[in-house]
């Protein structure tokens, strides 16, 4: 799974509708609009059917909206013998919440320590280091810093702001979110395919 946040999505009105294209004229989309406030949107993109397998949209993307997201996903496949995520390395995706969630997926305790004091919860490093244990049920891959490319989800929320996003009015809040579900559940059903990955990891410099 590829997972990532988009946040501070614009719920733009337009203030006139858009003109329709005719022949040898592209469609115009009117400038000004009414702005009605934002929304954040966390979603998982399954690189091997080209699904979007979970998505929340909400006003906030807290450590507890990230974690509530992840153990979505994973109660969707409860029989999965392993779960590999891959995502940037946001404090959010480095939290004590996650790490407790990904403990309690082993079949056997473990001691935690104290958050900022002991132990695996001890600062970000220690977090990291477990959250990225292969030996885990859940492994998390933390793209490099300016790396996030590397993550194919990056590709499908292009999408949405093509398709959806960059043209589309937006009346409200709740009409924005209800577009870009409905945006998904469309795409789920008759665009989804994986992506074809040709990056062969050659160095981009010398």
């Amino acid at each position: 799974m590829s997972v990532d946040e988009m946040t501070g999505i614009q719920a733009k009105e337009r203030t006139m509708p858009n003109l329709p294209m005719k022949p040898g004229r592209p469609e115009k989309v009117e400038f000004e609009y009414i702005r009605h406030g934002t929304q954040s949107l966390i979603s998982s993109f399954n690189v091997a059917t080209g699904r979007i397998d979970q998505a929340n949209v909400g006003k906030t993307r807290t450590e507890a909206d990230f974690v509530s997201h992840i153990d979505a996903l994973v109660v969707q496949f409860p029989n999965a013998p392993k779960w590999h995520l891959v995502m940037d390395c946001l404090n959010t995706h480095q939290s004590e919440s996650l790490v407790r969630l990904v403990a309690a997926l082993e079949p056997e305790p473990i001691e935690l320590g104290q958050k900022g004091k002991s132990g695996i919860l001890k600062s970000m490093d220690t977090r990291a280091a477990f959250l990225s244990n292969p030996d885990h049920r859940l492994v998390i891959h933390f793209t490099p810093k300016h790396c996030s490319w590397l993550n194919q989800i990056e590709i499908w929320l292009s999408i949405l702001a093509r398709k959806l996003l960059r043209r589309a009015s937006f009346t409200s809040e709740d009409d924005l979110r209800t577009q870009i579900l409905d945006f998904i559940e469309y795409f789920n059903c008759t665009m989804a395919k994986p992506f074809k990955w040709t990056y062969s990891g050659k160095p981009l410099i010398s």
